[in-house]
């Protein structure tokens, strides 16, 4: 028997988890002897409550197993001992108008709630929440910054984008409901060699603004390929990179000029393709913005006494801390990565003194950011370990991971009207010639299902496992796709459009046991939240919506709504449709996803 487990920390859950751990603890104490050392604390017996797989067998349960050395008896022998004095003593263990039953079995205590319970605590909640139903308090007052997406300019957006800016959109949402001011960052990859290398190429093989304008930002992905391959052949190619970007660096007027003109362009194409994603920033400083910062960073270091001299590089020993070395001044003087991230930090903290210093970034990059947090820790910032990094695994596309330098790439925006094409395709072949919808409409839905479906189908993974991007499972309409939701949601929608009555909230019954189901699923779409802010996982909502969707719609096919066999019950099974509507609505907010209607 296996049971699927959340471990949530005591404010993390609801009353009645909080209620039962109370229980616990007191009738395991009162069994055990308070002096035990090995005793469970309320927080860890909250953290044990897991919820059965299987709705027959309760709606919540406790697993004794690790009492075992506490009782020195089987788990089927505790677990009958304490649900005997739950029994026994029920009006001072749990107050039993929330417990209606409890059982055991297979060393698990399983506690079926009061029906009575869930409509008033559950139900009531939804609708008076309604888009605010699984939102919690617990960052009131608290700021959270949050650096994702970050592109390279004088490139458009490639596939490989999709996960940084899914990712970080969704959590800084998650962040949102859970009470957060968020400050979302576009840290834009604006310096360095790479723009020597755009500008060596426009003066080599273009030298006209015309065509650049013309083209855009393409043009520019053009050229910077055609200097890869050119570079490969030619080492000098590389030479002009760096004396271009020098002169960048001296403010060269030619040099300033160009840059100026191909980062306009770079951010306008970026913003259009956010737009279409429905994703928005509050700021897009970047690399460049920092670099007259960085000088201070390295006196800082120097005055304290952390900066040592290796080879002729300025390094911070960190052999302490099981880390190589971090690097922060060249042999030649210049600045590196961390000099500039550490000068980002110290800015971020006195413009927006946050609590939360988010980053979101590719897993290689995991040793970058231990170190410079590390170094900045030792400069003496104690909000040094507010700066939290959020690695995630790549995305391949066609089992190929995208590298731009080489060309290889697919492009985000093709992907994207791709995947719209292939939604309006789909839907007039499931209802070819309707004319229910104008077409405008049908473009409308296309664009957000097809779009859902693509940002659906990378973030319903872990964010830390590789993706590989799959048409197929990305538009199934059937399986755990965007789509699936999106169409569920509608359905929800549609059953509510087609009531003529008013719907009673007060007078609402559970006929069966798919019913109990859809409210037991919807009393966990706070716990979802919270466990999806405190590990950072969008996976964990997109999970909890394949989860109420699944259940809906078996519920939608088994069971009369509109045509219910009494008043009563037409009321209720419309309620319940109302409750999942607004639950399913949270749900694909929190994930960066349009809601629609129709489908």
């Amino acid at each position: 028997m296996e049971y699927r487990k959340e471990k949530l920390s005591l404010f993390m859950i609801c009353d009645i988890k909080k209620i039962i751990a109370e229980a616990l603890y007191n009738i395991i104490k009162k069994t055990t002897g308070e002096t035990r050392q090995d005793n469970l604390s309320k927080e860890e017996i909250a953290g044990m409550i897991e919820y059965p797989p299987d709705i027959n067998m309760g709606d919540l349960a406790f697993p004794c197993f690790r009492l075992s050395k506490i009782f020195r008896k089987s788990p089927n022998v505790i677990a009958e001992t304490i649900a005997g004095e739950f029994t026994r003593d029920v009006e001072d263990a749990v107050p039993y108008n929330k417990i209606k039953n409890i059982s055991c079995a297979g060393g698990y205590i399983n506690f079926t709630l009061n029906d009575k319970y869930y409509i008033q605590n559950i139900l009531n909640d939804i609708f008076e929440q309604k888009d605010k139903y699984g939102s919690s308090n617990i960052g009131d007052g608290k700021t959270a910054v949050i650096d994702y997406s970050s592109p390279n300019m004088s490139k458009p957006l490639g596939v490989a984008h999709m996960r940084p800016t899914n990712i970080g959109n969704s959590i800084k949402k998650i962040h949102q409901f859970c009470g957060y001011k968020m400050i979302a960052i576009n840290y834009i990859g604006d310096w360095g060699t790479p723009q020597g290398k755009i500008l060596a190429a426009y003066k080599l093989w273009c030298n006209d603004m015309t065509e650049i304008e013309e083209k855009g930002v393409y043009k520019l992905l053009d050229l910077y390929v055609n200097f890869g391959v050119e570079a490969e052949k030619d080492e000098r190619l590389n030479d002009m990179a760096r004396s271009w970007f020098v002169k960048l660096e001296q403010g060269d007027e030619e040099a300033v000029g160009l840059w100026k003109k191909f980062m306009g362009i770079s951010v306008a194409e970026i913003k259009r393709i956010y737009n279409i994603m429905g994703i928005e920033f509050d700021s897009y400083d970047g690399e460049s913005f920092f670099e007259d910062k960085m000088d201070a960073v390295v006196e800082e270091l120097k005055e304290k006494n952390i900066l040592k001299l290796d080879q002729g590089a300025q390094i911070v020993d960190l052999s302490e801390y099981n880390m190589p070395p971090c690097l922060i001044l060249k042999t030649d003087g210049a600045t590196l990565y961390p000099t500039r991230d550490i000068a980002s930090a110290i800015y971020r903290k006195k413009t927006y003194n946050f609590d939360k210093n988010i980053y979101v970034n590719d897993m290689r990059q995991n040793l970058h950011f231990a170190q410079w947090i590390k170094v900045t820790e030792l400069m003496g910032y104690d909000w040094a370990n507010n700066c939290i990094n959020i690695p995630f695994g790549l995305m391949n596309f066609g089992g190929q991971v995208m590298a731009t330098r080489k060309g290889n790439t697919q492009l985000l925006d093709d992907l994207l009207k791709m995947a719209v094409e292939k939604v309006e395709t789909i839907m007039e072949e499931k209802n070819p010639g309707d004319e229910t919808l104008s077409k405008e409409e049908k473009k409308e839905i296309a664009k957000k299902v097809g779009i859902g479906a693509v940002m659906f189908g990378d973030l319903v993974n872990s964010r830390i496992k590789d993706v590989n991007f799959n048409w197929e499972e990305a538009l199934n309409f059937n399986g755990n796709s965007g789509p699936y939701v999106q169409y569920t949601y509608a359905r929800a929608c549609s059953v509510l459009e087609k009531n003529d009555t008013d719907i009673d909230y007060k007078n609402i019954v559970i006929t069966n046991n798919l019913e109990r189901e859809i409210i037991k699923l919807l009393s966990q779409l706070p716990e979802k939240v919270l466990i999806a802010e405190r590990e950072y996982e969008p996976s964990v909502i997109c999970r909890y919506l394949l989860d109420i969707c699944a259940v809906f719609n078996r519920f939608y096919h088994d069971c009369s709504i509109l045509k219910a066999e009494s008043a009563e019950i037409k009321n209720s099974r419309l309620a319940l449709c109302e409750a999942v509507k607004y639950a399913i609505g949270n749900g694909l907010w929190l994930i960066g996803l349009e809601k629609t209607n129709k489908v």
